[in-house]
């Protein structure tokens, strides 16, 4: 089997399950994006070196695998997204957020190297998470994904922190002008 099909060179494509739809549909906006976040967190993988940090990020790898397929698959029977791992991820949040110094002040993204993917990551999530509620406003989508994704948002900015506190490299406060 060859990875061109040609079908797509008229600007359209399928769903899962064979539905054709415009490679403009909102659809595919939410799961490309899903899939552009997921390749996202595949660099900041590749700049890590604290194991437990990568086991996470792997795991929402796979969860965004699960939520792409069910994005892609409008109206069939594909795997949802369970909702207790919005509590894991709550859970790992809190965890994290106990070591961390109280957050008084806006922070410029930014860091040691792993931390800065993560604040990119972060904002590449919220842009996953703005596509995926705008289909939601056109389409029928699972509301739990809407949920998954804002946490994972909040998960990748307390990891950016994180990562920066463990490293004893000092987050930059914005105060304004």
């Amino acid at each position: 089997m060859r990875i061109y099909t040609k079908f797509g060179d008229k600007g359209n494509t399928s769903l899962l399950g064979g539905t054709a739809v415009p490679k403009s549909d909102p659809r595919l906006e939410a799961y490309g994006s899903v899939d552009e976040l997921n390749a996202t967190l595949g660099i900041v993988l590749a700049f890590s070196d604290n194991g437990a940090l990568s086991e996470s990020l792997k795991r929402v790898q796979g969860d965004l695998f699960v939520i792409g397929a069910e994005l892609a698959s409008k109206g069939s029977k594909a795997k949802q997204i369970a909702p207790k791992r919005v509590s894991e991820i709550e859970a790992e949040i809190d965890k994290m957020e106990a070591e961390l110094p109280p957050l008084h002040h806006f922070i410029a993204p930014g860091g040691s190297k792993t931390a800065s993917l993560l604040h990119l990551a972060r904002t590449v999530c919220r842009r996953v998470e703005r596509a995926i509620v705008a289909l939601s406003q056109k389409d029928k989508v699972n509301p739990d994904i809407v949920v998954y994704m804002n946490r994972v948002g909040d998960l990748l900015f307390v990891l950016g922190r994180y990562e920066n506190y463990k490293k004893k490299v000092p987050e930059t406060i914005w105060k304004g002008r």
